[in-house]
């Protein structure tokens, strides 16, 4: 006998940050088991800039919510849960859970067909001197080869996406670096985030072999755009010291119900990469999804980034410069509606701020289904 795990996965609408109440409802009737709950990505509507507590807020009441049913105090659950919560549904984008469960059953061994498989895993805290380095970098390449081997995945190629949670500098952590003669990559809070994402998804690459190790430095964050991971996703929050790692991906240890494939969008419009996944997938486009039976589309994963360059397709965009709306809002507006467009549905996973994640101007797009 082999053990197999089953993966399954809720999306789950809310009415705020806090609204745990659909998720009650499913565990009422019995078709969420708490127990098994291994992760949950939110999509919270604050800012998802430095001071959107939106995401702590959210955090504390699944960890309050997780600890009565896992027999712990709401800090135990905060590390037995992976908690990535992405502030930030702006234009069309709708709030939002999509929640993993995963349960361990005795199977005989067999060759069966590679179905969704998840890993958790995270890293330690990092110093304020480290974040947006190459000790951010080193120790999320661990963990997220941590996370495969906890998921059997076996071979990087099976890995679709990689959801990491990531921590920012705040000014108490520049303070407490300078009083302890470090230096810190930035003394912005804001573009802290873009440092800490962007390592973390150089980690991504180093781990599933997209960069060599030997192309990697302190220097080449947010510098050298060329080397990026197809499959990463990054989000910073105020409301964590370490990394968060959720690899996703397809294993033959996985009696799951559920397939996962992945895209990249090579700019912010491009919708013809998202098309042609959903045709490999055999998923309906336009809202067809809606009509069919069974609906077999469970939800999308994105990344969202203001081009760099500060165009798309030649022609001059200005969300780089607009001082009134963050540019990674503006990005989350316009791929948000491309996806909803697609798919028919807003309450879709789009996180903006793609440093290193996908092509500059680009992201890692992947779909979650049942098979």
């Amino acid at each position: 006998m082999a053990a197999h795990q089953i993966v399954r996965v809720h999306r789950i609408l809310a009415q705020s940050p806090s609204d745990l109440s659909g998720v009650k409802a499913l565990v009422e009737q019995g078709l969420l088991n708490p127990k098994e709950i291994v992760a949950v990505m939110g999509k919270t509507e604050g800012n998802g800039c430095v001071n959107d507590h939106t995401r702590n807020f959210a955090s504390m009441a699944w960890c309050h919510y997780l600890s009565t049913h896992l027999d712990c105090t709401p800090e135990e659950a905060h590390h037995r849960v992976a908690l990535v919560m992405s502030g930030g549904t702006e234009g069309v984008l709708s709030p939002h859970f999509t929640v993993f469960t995963r349960q361990w059953v005795e199977r005989p061994a067999q060759s069966n067909a590679p179905r969704l498989a998840i890993g958790v895993a995270q890293t330690r805290a990092f110093e304020p001197w480290e974040m947006g380095r190459m000790a951010q970098i080193e120790e999320t390449a661990r963990a997220v080869q941590h996370a495969m081997r906890e998921a059997h995945i076996e071979s990087t190629h099976d890995v679709h996406f990689v959801q990491i949670k990531c921590p920012l500098l705040t000014m108490d952590k520049i303070q407490a670096a300078q009083k302890a003669s470090k230096t810190v990559v930035t003394h912005e809070t804001y573009e802290s985030m873009a440092y800490s994402r962007g390592a973390s998804a150089l980690g991504v690459a180093l781990a599933l072999g997209e960069v060599r190790a030997e192309l990697l430095r302190d220097d080449v964050v947010l510098q050298n755009m060329d080397l990026f991971s197809a499959r990463a996703s990054a989000s910073a929050g105020i409301e964590l010291e370490n990394n968060v790692v959720l690899v996703l991906g397809i294993s033959k240890a996985s009696s799951s119900e559920l397939m996962i494939d992945h895209t990249v969008m090579q700019d912010a419009i491009d919708g013809a990469a998202v098309i042609e996944l959903f045709a490999k997938t055999a998923l309906p486009c336009f809202g067809a999804a809606k009509h069919s039976e069974p609906f077999k589309l469970v939800n999308v994963l994105a990344k969202a980034e203001a081009s760099p360059s500060g165009q798309i397709r030649g022609l001059r965009h200005t969300m780089l410069d607009d001082s009134d709306i963050n540019a990674t809002r503006h990005a989350r507006a316009a791929v948000g509606g491309v996806l909803a467009s697609i798919t028919g549905e807003t309450a879709l996973y789009v996180s903006g701020g793609a440093e290193h994640q996908g092509p500059a101007g680009g992201g890692p797009v992947c779909v979650l289904y049942k098979a």
